[in-house]
């Protein structure tokens, strides 16, 4: 038997990238509080098969803290052995007083819409066997497959973590709902994936309180919404070939697709968009209110770069000897594991122009260095104190002058390009195609508020496009 939320529906190797090992050479010991074994659930004959991998923005390759088990920066979802997956079944008018005998059933899910202090309309949802259910929240109890935090607030720059929305640190008090939203997975093929509002908690409920927004709709069932919302914005096109930004919307409790409220917890639903559906996609965003997640399918996850694949990139322009142009000293990206020091040979970027240097301590403006000395280097970095605006060498223009970081999250990559271009200001280098399709995504901030960010560190983007063209100097000899 596998337990719900258990790491064992997950199916998840004990690899960085989460994907699915099968060698009965090297057989694995059970996985979560189940009792089947790895190699039960991928049978030497057929490989798991992948509904899609989410993606935490933010987080250039792993949480700060380190990936450990459902808390982590990247999570595969798999074929469960067994369909979880529940449905609407029955719905019950009950007085408010009966609500708690009502629910009394641990093994029955159901949601509760409490419509006054007197009356609640109680759905009981029954098993689906066509479907599985994985649910995501700030919960860390069983029933969650994958735990999300808030994604803190620092000005980008060495370790790739966190957003930059100017107030630093990690809210006191998080934003993210303990039972965020849930994805039904179907079971045959194309296996398509849906997202829902709301999660069930241990007793396998949903409540509505009084005062979340909800409704009766035209069929006689009930619908709602979560306090903070969950949101939802498809890519336009294929986010592959063609990336340009969809529309952000709201999803219900019952995966209907509403534009979005005047504020993000405004008691008054949205209008109801009829020709868009809560069916995810290649490049599918969703937020949770305090961190976003990226949606890649398998065939999308095929056009972009591994691990390996990053690494030897890192090495090829390692290989060119790029070279300070004044100092003449050869530059070198350090290891995908180091994001967290900055070394002597570091490349860095004059951001207005592009020209790549070693550093040096020249050219310094204090006149506008101020605060930005600090924000461009924050992180946890060992940056130099004077990292504000500086004027190149090269053609005299003044502006940021940043260290610059490969991004090492394959899965926000548009494609396996050159890594030729950076993103404004933070420094995070991947290919051309890459930063010109995230430089278009406005991303949820706030309440109401809308701003295109690096995806592997979150910070804010600057200057007219948000990123900018790489210049090296090769050897001279």
């Amino acid at each position: 038997m596998v337990l719900e939320g258990s790491s064992e529906a997950l199916c998840p190797p004990p690899s960085l990238e989460l994907r699915p090992s099968c060698n009965k050479n090297q057989p694995s010991p059970p996985l979560g509080s189940g009792s089947q074994s790895h190699d039960a659930l991928c049978p030497e004959d057929k490989a798991p098969i992948k509904y899609g991998e989410l993606i935490v923005l933010g987080h250039n390759g792993s949480l700060a803290s380190g990936d450990k088990g459902r808390r982590r920066s990247r999570l595969a979802l798999y074929k469960r052995p067994k369909s979880n997956g529940v449905k609407p079944d029955v719905i019950h008018n009950v007085s408010t007083p009966l609500v708690s005998k009502a629910l009394s059933n641990k093994s029955q899910h159901s949601i509760s819409y409490t419509l006054s202090r007197s009356h609640s309309v109680i759905v009981e949802y029954t098993h689906d066997p066509n479907t599985d259910m994985f649910q995501i929240g700030r919960s860390t109890e069983s029933m969650i497959d994958f735990v999300v935090t808030d994604t803190a607030s620092s000005g980008g720059g060495g370790q790739g973590q966190g957003g930059a929305n100017g107030e630093g640190g990690q809210s006191a008090q998080s934003t993210i709902s303990r039972y965020a939203c849930r994805i039904m997975c179907e079971r045959s093929a194309p296996y398509t994936a849906r997202i829902y509002a709301a999660g069930f908690d241990s007793s396998k409920n949903i409540f509505l309180g009084e005062r979340a927004a909800k409704w009766r709709t035209s069929d006689g069932l009930m619908d709602g919404l979560t306090t903070n919302g969950v949101l939802v914005m498809h890519p336009a096109g294929e986010f592959v070939s063609e990336p340009a930004p969809g529309v952000w919307r709201e999803i219900s409790v019952c995966g209907n697709v509403f534009a979005l409220r005047e504020t993000r917890s405004a008691q008054q639903r949205g209008k109801l968009v009829e020709n868009e559906s809560n069916m995810l996609q290649d490049g599918s965003l969703i937020d949770l209110c305090g961190a976003t997640l990226l949606w890649r399918t398998p065939s999308g996850l095929r056009h972009t770069p591994t691990l390996k694949q990053l690494e030897s990139l890192r090495q090829e322009l390692n290989a060119a000897r790029p070279q300070c142009p004044v100092g003449f000293n050869t530059l070198a990206f350090p290891s995908l594991a180091q994001r967290a020091t900055i070394d002597k040979k570091q490349p860095w970027v004059y951001m207005n122009c592009g020209h790549v240097h070693g550093y040096h301590n020249w050219g310094f403006r204090k006149e506008k260095a101020g605060s930005s000395a600090v924000a461009l280097t924050g992180g946890g970095g060992t940056a130099p104190a004077t990292t504000g605006e500086r004027e190149c060498p090269m053609c005299r223009g003044v502006g940021p002058y940043v260290p610059l970081w490969l991004g090492c999250e394959g899965g926000l990559y548009l494609d396996a390009g050159p890594p030729t271009h950076a993103f404004c200001p933070c420094g995070h280098v991947c290919s051309e195609k890459t930063v010109q399709g995230w430089s278009q995504i406005p991303l949820p901030h706030g309440t109401h508020a809308f701003h295109a960010a690096c995806p592997f560190c979150g910070t804010w983007l600057t200057g007219e496009q948000g990123h900018i063209k790489l210049i090296f100097q090769g050897p001279v000899d």
